[in-house]
């Protein structure tokens, strides 16, 4: 066959020249020349393959940052999808078993279909490899919806009182609405039907915002502006808490806002976590619910208090039947027995619907009559009047008890944490490990929980995938669970400045001191029971009595993250510890004595600024699996002491560097170099270049610190050969020398980069290379003098560029890409050229701090910034002129933070922009930030 086709291509090119119209050619090329075409499709398809394998990839990527799929990629997969699906391989091996192409008339018009067919195919394969360097984007960030979907609760027996909230929120009159009711009566529930609601019906309002408010004694205003701040799409602003009201106030004084505060046990000031006052005049609304009649009127709801009932019998009824499966359903409508020991159990629960629920998921499945009668005797009777929550526990005790053991010990953990604070899962997780409820070689086993958890109602989902919350009465029910055998002592969240006395430490297994301001433990507790002890977010806390360990042998849980702890008592006897965290503590050293911690399975030490030893680097701590010495003062400086091949269990490594020759060392050592997920450079001498090519082992780094590198000069950002980079944060600080960062055309290793900044560069001059990163998110620079414009621009270079290509080519000038500045890509037949790199302008960027730039004239010239939400402007007196114009679309724009000296100075090229953008500004006094 080979001779033959060497025989027919001279006779397309003789078909060619004929003048034959090009249609003709093409189809003799595709009946001549097919098995050559065939070969190409083969070729093309398996790269199409491996192209779309890496677009899924990126997808998934911003799937996984809770983004949304472009939908022009979107569209490609499905186009590729489609033309995979179209296999013409059985009629390609039909025609080759004939052995001869010209044998009979049925075989030559199955190769000239055929041929046509693959000649088709082979262009759309070729069309959508190329696409696909079109694409700048492979996800977005969905703006913040004017209101956040609720977890759905079937609001029985509420329908009436729902109905009379929408009639107050309509009244224009009201401003403030109070719902007044009982703990576990339905006031979350109600709510969360009104904010949901309010989706469908929410047409002149802006936002709706829904807050858990804090049932703690101390008001958690930190938290309120957090929930308010990712409402609006702000960032946040870290800042004190008096400040950042005024900014959150000005932004919501902007819109017409619907706020729902839910569970304020007591009054407070809405000005001081930034909220405005609503009235008829701003036709904005709050509405609150409370236990406490007395707070509707201190908060300005005295005029519009809705009262909230318990349910009849029957409407009771109705809700538990509505969490029934089919087979127990059947039972209570169709057995009079059955339905009368439910009605009894509708009894005990007092007509409240958060115990039915409960209740109504724990007898669920239960189908003879014979575990209808235990249940309504394990229920209990009748309640009676309801005074309290008290009754209720006995009643929720029945679904508790059906949990197996270990998952009762997860559920009781979870009311460690303060009240209505959301808990991350992997730290939950984390501890279970820790306490031996699940193996650390099957952490997926504390997610299953986390769903059986939340399947019986015992834990509530959160807006975030990744955090839980219970509800205060829920919470309440485990606590009082645990008071019963005095098993935990918890005062997390209660603005404690004292620890309890020593006396209420010995019997507890678990203590949970969090989020307190207690700032020193002098005692030594006889806890010889003692599990867990969370101290965390303590900021306060500098000292613990020499002997403060030295009764808590069966201590498994130690966390004194975030508090000003300097020093560790001697720790001889924790030698079951399992989980230690010292993160973000001013501490010094570790105990002499610390390799005692032989069953040690996590250590944190990250953020450890003071840290000088560790003894031995950790290394015989030989059950470790996550050790986290990122951007701790204590760095490895010499080879030798790159230690850790004896922890053959570590499975993540965060770790300060201090020399050179010791980064080539783990850049190189497996396991450990598999393990690094964090990594931190400061002080390496000497070190004059960094090719980010060279972590390429470091197959999960997620970020990168490179601080006080006096010697580096430049930072080589390579092409990513092996797929996609999960780098995702990059902080280059105080890098004296460093003059160039040269970043290679995408795909490279910065391509998920999130996060950038760069503090104390002075001499770094261009990074116009920043417009390239396609998932960039956060910007900031700060103390950079050599600064002057952070994106140069090329237009007339590239213009130039593509002029000069023009002239020496004359198939150059219909395949140039004109349309950016700052690339130009030239196809000539199958070689392609890629000049320049940045292709891509901002696509994800949504905040840009500048802070000290003294030199800085220009960010970019005015372009679409799709996703830039803040601009926050301070030290910078040359920088005249914003990117932006009133024909660019820049739809989430939220706030222009500067001083009002320099917002007045700025220079518009239109008028209009000015005042356009003047409700946008927040202002602040120089030198207050």
């Amino acid at each position: 066959m080979g001779d033959l086709t060497d025989a027919i291509e001279p006779t397309c090119e003789c078909i060619n020249g004929t003048g034959l119209p090009a249609v003709l050619a093409r189809e003799a090329s595709s009946f001549f020349l097919l098995e050559n075409h065939w070969q190409l499709l083969q070729e093309a398809t398996r790269e199409l393959i491996a192209v779309a394998q890496s677009v899924s990839i990126k997808v998934t990527a911003e799937i996984n940052k809770s983004n949304k799929c472009d939908p022009t990629v979107e569209y490609w997969q499905d186009e590729v999808e489609r033309i995979l699906a179209a296999d013409l391989e059985e009629d390609y091996n039909k025609l080759e078993c004939c052995g001869c192409f010209c044998n009979c008339p049925a075989n030559l018009a199955l190769r000239y279909h055929l041929g046509k067919q693959i000649v088709e195919k082979l262009e759309q394969v070729n069309r959508l490899i190329n696409k696909v360097r079109q694409f700048t984007r492979y996800g977005y960030t969905p703006a913040p919806e004017k209101v956040e979907e609720r977890p759905y609760t079937k609001t029985i027996g509420m329908e009436p009182t729902l109905k009379l909230l929408h009639k107050y929120f309509n009244d224009k009159t009201r401003s403030i609405i109070g719902i007044l009711g009982d703990g576990g009566i339905g006031k979350t529930t109600l709510l969360d039907a009104f904010n949901n609601d309010l989706m469908k019906q929410c047409r002149s309002f802006h936002v709706v915002i829904f807050i858990d408010v804090s049932n703690s004694k101390k008001l958690d205003v930190v938290a309120i502006q957090r929930t308010i701040t990712e409402r609006l799409g702000l960032p946040w602003v870290d800042t004190d808490e008096r400040s950042r009201a005024k900014i959150l106030s000005r932004a919501l004084s902007q819109k017409q806002f619907v706020i729902i505060l839910d569970d304020v046990r007591k009054e407070f000031q809405m000005d001081v976590v930034g909220i405005p006052t609503p009235n008829i005049k701003n036709k904005s609304k709050i509405v609150l619910a409370t236990r406490d009649e007395t707070v509707c009127s201190q908060m300005g709801a005295q005029q519009n208090i809705i009262h909230m009932k318990i349910l009849d019998e029957d409407t009771s009824l109705d809700l538990l039947k509505w969490n029934l499966g089919t087979e127990a359903l059947n039972a209570v409508g169709t057995e009079p027995i059955i339905e009368s020991c439910a009605r009894e159990i509708v009894r005990a629960c007092g007509g409240l619907p958060l115990a039915l629920n409960v209740i109504g998921k724990s007898v669920a499945g239960l189908r003879n009559l014979r575990d209808w009668k235990d249940a309504r005797k394990a229920i209990g009777t009748d309640i009676g009047d309801f005074h309290g929550v008290e009754q209720m526990f006995q009643k929720l005790k029945y679904s508790y008890n059906k949990l197996d053991k270990t998952v009762k010990e997860c559920f009781l953990y979870c009311t460690l944490f303060p009240a209505y604070s959301s808990i991350r899962k992997k730290q939950l997780v984390e501890y279970w490990m820790a306490e031996g409820f699940i193996s650390a070689d099957e952490p997926w086993r504390g997610y299953r929980i986390i769903k059986k958890l939340l399947s019986a109602c015992l834990v509530q989902s959160t807006n975030s995938d990744l955090k839980v919350r219970l509800h205060n009465v829920i919470r309440e029910f485990g606590l009082w669970l645990a008071s019963k055998d005095n098993i935990f002592l918890v005062r997390s969240g209660q603005g404690l400045e004292n620890a309890p006395s020593s006396d209420q430490w010995e019997g507890p297994k678990r203590i949970s001191l969090m989020s307190n301001d207690i700032r020193s433990i002098y005692i030594s507790p006889n806890c010889t029971n003692l599990e867990t002890l969370l101290l965390q977010n303590n900021p306060n806390l500098n000292s613990l009595g020499p002997n403060f360990f030295n009764f808590m042998s069966k201590l498994r849980v130690l966390d004194l993250s975030n508090t000003a702890i300097k020093e560790l008592p001697d720790c001889d006897q924790l030698v079951l510890l399992q989980h230690l965290n010292l993160s973000q503590t001013p501490l010094t050293k570790l105990p002499e004595k610390s390799s005692v911690l032989r069953e040690l399975k996590h250590l944190d030490l990250s953020v450890t600024e003071h840290l000088e030893e560790t003894f031995d680097n950790c290394s015989k701590l030989l059950n470790l699996r996550v050790l986290n010495l990122f951007r701790s003062h204590y760095g490895i400086r010499d080879v030798s002491n790159l230690n850790l091949n004896s922890l053959e269990r570590l499975r993540f490594l965060g770790i300060a560097i201090h020399a050179e020759e010791v980064l080539k060392e783990l850049k190189e050592t497996d396991p450990l170099a598999k393990s690094t997920h964090r990594l931190s450079l400061k002080h390496c001498e000497g070190m004059e270049s960094i090719s980010v090519a060279g972590f390429n082992k470091m197959e999960h780094l997620e970020e990168l610190y490179i601080e006080s590198c006096d010697g580096l000069t430049e930072l080589i950002v390579d092409k990513d050969e092996r797929g996609s980079s999960h780098l995702q944060v990059l902080t280059l600080w105080e890098l004296h020398s460093l003059e160039t960062i040269m970043v290679q055309p995408s795909p490279h290793h910065f391509e998920n980069l999130r996060e950038l900044t760069i503090h104390g560069c002075h001499i770094l001059k261009n990074i116009s290379w920043v417009a390239s990163l396609e998932s960039l998110d956060k910007l900031v620079l700060s103390n950079c003098d050599g600064i002057r414009q952070i994106v140069v621009e090329m237009r007339n270079e590239t213009n130039k560029m593509v002029s000069e290509l023009s002239n020496k080519r004359e198939d150059y000038p219909a395949e140039i890409e004109r349309g950016s500045s700052y690339s130009v890509i030239c196809r000539n037949k199958q070689n392609i050229k890629e000049i320049g790199g940045i292709h891509n302008e901002f696509p994800k960027l949504r905040s840009i701090v500048l802070a000290q730039l003294i030199n800085l004239e220009s960010i970019c010239e005015a372009r679409i910034l799709p996703c830039l939400e803040s601009i926050r402007v301070q030290g910078c007196p040359n920088l005249k002129k914003l990117p932006i114009k009133l024909d660019n679309n820049i739809p989430k724009l939220r706030q222009i933070c500067g001083t009002s000296d320099w917002w007045e100075g700025l220079k518009w090229d239109e008028k209009e922009m000015r005042n356009r953008l003047d409700d946008f500004f927040i202002g602040y006094v120089a030198g207050s930030q």
